[in-house]
């Protein structure tokens, strides 16, 4: 890295540090991510599809009306006494979707480092593992950024996915027009088809009831996976005490004493995470949540099917 991006890099605690998320590249060199699904084609697809570059048996079954005859499974026919149809898999290039989450909130921690760090630190780690499997890195991010890194292949499209991570975290944000997470969810259904793998990456306050519907719809084309990031005032009852807060540059102090004022300061930072996993559980999707202190490695591992995580 240069003298000057090393002087403009962030602290890794309040601003992404971009050389971090680089240097999380080494962590990954002994994990062998899981390929994602291929997507079965259907029998009654075009031939052209079917029997053109990359496509590969899958299995046979029993004839249905509207098969193209062509893929007639001609040897079980003969042995079972009734029509059989071949089903092949198409072969398409793998890719990994991050779909982030900038919103203000994200911008807040009291830990180690701040929600939004933590997550691109998530987001780093799962580019660089999808990247050894040889699959296409991609990524959305919604809230205050609406910005988008279209898929590129490999070590390439890790390395710009950390680039892009530092840029959107030092961009401003327009706090009055952040997108929702049924926002996100509708422009990731365009990129996400196919052989794919989406992450999200949230504290899960931009959770709207609209998108329910689109990430049960996103589930059908892609695997898809939640990873909840939370700050340890949000996960646990916060012990009575004066707290610093900042919010769109200013500072103010919050004073908890009372048990029921922490609980209630608890519930309001945390309770966006629960509606998400409940969300994500209700509709059958891999969750997992981590605080701002821990190692998300694990976690990410876990989500993206690794082999040999620890």
């Amino acid at each position: 890295m240069s003298a000057r991006l090393r002087s403009a890099d962030g602290d890794g605690r309040a601003s992404v540090s971009l050389a971090e998320l680089i240097a999380l590249r080494a962590r990954t060199g002994r994990l062998a991510p899981a390929r994602a699904p291929r997507q079965a084609a259907q029998a009654g697809q075009q031939a052209s599809r079917l029997h053109g570059r990359g496509m590969d048996y899958a299995e046979s079954r029993a004839y249905q009306p509207g098969d193209d005859v062509r893929r007639l499974d001609w040897r079980l026919t003969a042995r079972s006494g009734r029509l059989h149809t071949k089903l092949f898999e198409e072969e398409r290039e793998a890719q990994l979707l991050v779909l982030l989450d900038t919103h203000a909130s994200m911008r807040f921690g009291t830990r180690a480092r701040f929600k939004s760090v933590q997550a691109a630190r998530a987001a780093a780690l799962a580019a660089w593992q999808a990247a050894r499997a040889g699959e296409r890195v991609g990524a959305l991010a919604f809230g205050v950024q609406r910005q988008l890194l279209r898929p590129r292949p490999g070590m390439h499209g890790a390395l710009a996915l950390c680039g892009v991570l530092a840029e959107w975290d030092r961009a401003p944000g327009d706090e009055a027009a952040a997108e929702a997470l049924s926002g996100a969810l509708r422009r990731a259904a365009r990129l996400a088809r196919g052989a794919s793998r989406v992450l999200l990456l949230s504290d899960g306050l931009c959770c709207d009831e609209a998108a329910r519907p689109l990430l049960w719809e996103l589930s059908r084309h892609a695997q898809v996976g939640v990873l909840l990031v939370a700050d340890p005032l949000e996960r646990a009852l916060p012990p009575p005490g004066r707290y610093p807060l900042e919010h769109g540059g200013e500072r103010r102090e919050v004073e908890l004493y009372g048990e029921r004022q922490r609980r209630e300061f608890q519930q309001a930072l945390g309770g966006g995470g629960l509606r998400l996993a409940a969300m994500a559980r209700s509709l059958g999707l891999a969750c997992r949540s981590i605080d701002t202190a821990a190692d998300p490695q694990p976690a990410v591992s876990a989500l993206l099917g690794v082999q040999g995580a620890r």
